[in-house]
């Protein structure tokens, strides 16, 4: 039982110098092992989504059995061993490393459930001093060999950690942070019923002594306290989320080739310059996206040859779980729905777009007489529509920004961005516009976007002065539609009506029941009704429109990072 008593000292500096060679081994081989390699690799292509998980959970007892064991007395003898052949300095030092490592693994470990590549490279580290501070502080042989095997599995699962994002950033839950503080208050009372009150205390924190395990401990536990503290306040002092990078001009150049021969007439939002560009691998189709909170959201479907825009959206997802993101695709239509199954994303319905065929469109007929009465009468009260293509756009600058700056102050008002267009310049000069004049002045005005193939037109802004006649937009739209159909578009896109088709009954899922709640409250703040019946003037066929993302909890927070990218700001979202 007392056999190491009869050890000579130099037998223990050749196996402490034995045990640290075999570490630096174990470190070196480890990836080369075919063994280990097998099994790794063998899990971990079976069960790739638990290994981080098995990690996060062996790491976090690997943390706490290092704070319960520094606050526990040496195994009976073993210091005497230790002091034997160290000074007390490195001892000292090596138990209060041994308590700091053992909160970083416990930290560690929500990284790497959340596979972050700093949590794994970090955890590699604390791993390889925890298995010479276990050795240097109390001689813990058992422990040392149990983390050299943690650490030998961990060389050979780097594949598994491959996310971007900041430790810092990761959200820790009330479950992580209670489980956190129960193993420093467990490790506390674990020291106060080995030590007690006569070894614990001020009168004795700082004698240093080799026989002085409880001063020792007790110092362990407070740089402990302290690293957790340090930890928690730099979380509460992190930097802001990283933007994603904007659009280079060569970037706009190539989305502009693939946009002339898109049918979709939205695709003319990427020349906002807002938001971020995304490129298939052979550059043949792109997605707009922005990034709020941990959403990344794309505008609509990718734009571009459908074979590409396929690989494009499991890009897409595979570079948001790489940097620890949730995809988002917001207004979305039905044609690639299954392709978003595919990822296990949910599918909530948020409204409906309005489309006018335009092959048969026309004023005559029963049906159109109401758009026949407005039309008449604001061409008896002498108003005119003109069609100014985009090349000639420039020179109405200054006119269409006294028109736009009157409507968005008669509504309270503000420029809203990345689903919709906004009153920018450079961007006008991407759309038609149609202007309607009276007796030569300026009422009111609607940018229209054309699709490169000659499909579509949609109406983007449409603004009047606050004394136009009543009418004075459907005169416009009406006006838009005749002239997109004699240029051979197929359709003319009204845009979406929010919340719009969504259906209740007793089988209905919770989201139709919160959106026409949300639609009911909101009606004063928002003309959900109102938009609907005024699209409806044009006889549309209405198509569905999709929010894809993931579901449950993760759902609100979303839908509020989308509003905040639309109003620009957290405030925004408060305004109108």
């Amino acid at each position: 039982m007392y056999i190491f008593n009869l050890m000579p000292s130099s037998f223990l500096y050749v196996l402490l110098v034995a045990l640290l060679c075999a570490l630096a081994a174990a470190m070196f081989f480890a990836q080369r092992i075919r063994f280990v390699k097998f099994v790794t690799t063998f899990v971990g292509d079976r069960f790739g989504s638990m290994a981080p998980q098995a990690f996060a959970v062996s790491t976090f007892v690997a943390g706490a059995i290092l704070l319960f064991s520094g606050a526990t007395p040496a195994r009976a003898g073993r210091m005497g061993w230790v002091n034997n052949v160290l000074p007390l300095p490195i001892v000292e030092a090596s138990a209060y490393f041994a308590s700091v490592a053992g909160v970083g693994l416990i930290i560690l470990a929500r990284g790497l459930q959340q596979r972050l590549d700093a949590a794994y490279h970090l955890t590699v580290m604390l791993l390889v001093g925890s298995v010479v501070f276990a050795l240097t502080s109390a001689f813990d042989v058992e422990q040392s060999i149990v983390l050299l095997i943690m650490l030998i599995l961990m060389l050979s699962s780097e594949r598994f950690f491959y996310r971007k994002a900041s430790i810092l950033e990761e959200r820790f839950s009330a479950g992580w942070i209670a489980a956190i503080l129960s193993v420093f208050i467990g490790s506390v009372m674990i020291a106060y019923s080995h030590y007690g009150a006569r070894g614990l205390g001020a009168d004795v924190f700082w004698r240093f002594a080799d026989d002085a395990q409880g001063p020792r401990a007790q110092r362990s536990l407070l740089l402990a306290a302290i690293t957790l503290g340090a930890f928690g306040v730099a979380r509460l002092l992190r930097p802001a989320r990283k933007k994603p990078v904007r659009p280079s001009t060569d970037d706009l150049q190539l989305a502009q080739s693939i946009v002339a021969s898109s049918s979709r007439a939205s695709a003319q939002l990427v020349f906002l310059g807002d938001k971020s560009i995304m490129f298939d691998a052979e550059r043949k189709a792109f997605l707009m996206y922005g990034v709020a909170g941990k959403s990344w959201v794309a505008l609509g479907d990718p734009i571009g040859d459908k074979e590409h825009c396929v690989a494009l959206i499991e890009r897409f997802i595979t570079e948001c779980d790489k940097h620890g993101g949730w995809p988002v695709f917001y207004r979305v239509t039905p044609a690639y729905l299954h392709l978003y199954l595919d990822y296990a994303l949910a599918v909530v319905k948020l409204g409906e777009a309005a489309t006018v065929p335009l092959a048969d469109f026309s004023l005559d007929g029963a049906k159109r007489r109401n758009l026949r009465r407005v039309w008449r009468k604001l061409v008896d009260d002498g108003c005119t529509f003109t069609l100014v293509p985009s090349g000639d756009v420039e020179h109405l600058i200054p006119e269409l920004r006294r028109v736009s700056d009157e409507w968005l102050e008669s509504k309270r008002a503000r420029e809203k961005r990345f689903s919709l267009g906004r009153f920018a310049p450079e961007f006008l000069k991407h759309s038609a516009i149609g202007i309607v004049k009276q007796n030569g002045r300026l009422l009111a005005f609607v940018s229209l976007w054309e699709s490169g193939d000659r499909y579509e037109v949609e109406v983007d802004l449409m603004r009047h002065v606050a004394d136009a006649p009543p009418g004075v937009m459907r005169y416009a739209l009406m006006e838009s539609m005749l002239w997109a159909r004699a240029q051979g578009y197929s359709r003319f896109n009204l845009g979406a009506a929010p919340l719009s088709g969504i259906r209740s009954s007793a089988v209905s899922p919770v989201w139709n029941q919160v959106s026409l709640a949300v639609r009911g409250v909101g009606e004063k703040y928002y003309n959900f009704a109102g938009l609907r019946s005024f699209k409806d003037w044009f006889y549309p066929e209405w198509e569905a429109r999709y929010l894809v993302s993931p579901g449950g909890a993760k759902r609100p927070l979303i839908i509020a990072n989308i509003s905040t990218l639309i109003s620009g700001s957290v405030g925004g979202v408060l305004r109108r």
